[in-house]
């Protein structure tokens, strides 16, 4: 599957791999469900997907910690918010049979990319969603020549670990405590070309 992904002014992360056209293409791999359906990503700042985005991260952290109810999308709008509000950070949404199944939000600094925010609706689960973004994130680093990724994840959270172990990341020495839960820093080094 071929991913068109637009690029946006002043978008610090794809400056360098910038076209005649405004956009680059990512090949990404296929994911087959029992429907057949490709998962295709796309990066998008529109309010439609910033909402979108809570409503996974709210139901998805919701089932992960079994909660009954999930947080109001107006709880976790800021964090997405807050993270999309400079240049550096990007949002990229995963649609599976064309409904939002996920997503990613990353952060470009100078020699790492660093991925804040991965998440995906809970009724995906399974489905390859969360490693389709891992894939697509990987991609952008290349694409934008940064060959480091990191991120910080819930040390318990065993699902999500065994994601991005399957995807090449490895668990540092590094913790912290984030909204009074242990955090592991997991990294991941590309290699320079693509594969």
């Amino acid at each position: 599957m071929f991913v068109a992904v637009d690029l946006f002014p002043g978008d610090r992360l794809m400056e360098r791999s910038r076209s005649a056209l405004g956009f680059f293409v990512v090949d990404m791999p296929a994911i087959e469900s029992d429907d057949v359906a490709d998962i295709q990503v796309t990066r998008d700042r529109s309010v439609e997907s910033q909402r979108a985005a809570a409503s996974i991260w709210a139901r998805a952290t919701a089932r992960r910690d079994s909660l009954l109810v999930p947080a109001p999308v107006e709880e976790k709008l800021p964090g997405i918010r807050h993270r999309l509000s400079t240049d550096a950070g990007s949002l990229h949404v995963a649609h599976l049979r064309g409904e939002a199944a996920g997503f990613a939000l990353v952060v470009a600094h100078e020699s790492v990319l660093e991925l804040l925010y991965l998440a995906v609706a809970p009724e995906a689960w399974g489905a390859g969603v969360g490693s389709s973004l891992l894939a697509y994130v990987d991609n952008l680093a290349r694409v934008a020549g940064v060959n480091s990724l990191e991120l910080w994840v819930i040390d318990d959270n065993e699902r999500a670990v065994q994601v991005y172990e399957r995807s090449g990341w490895k668990p540092t020495e590094d913790l912290r405590i984030s909204t009074g839960r242990l955090e592991r820093r997991l990294v991941k080094e590309l290699s320079r070309g693509l594969d």
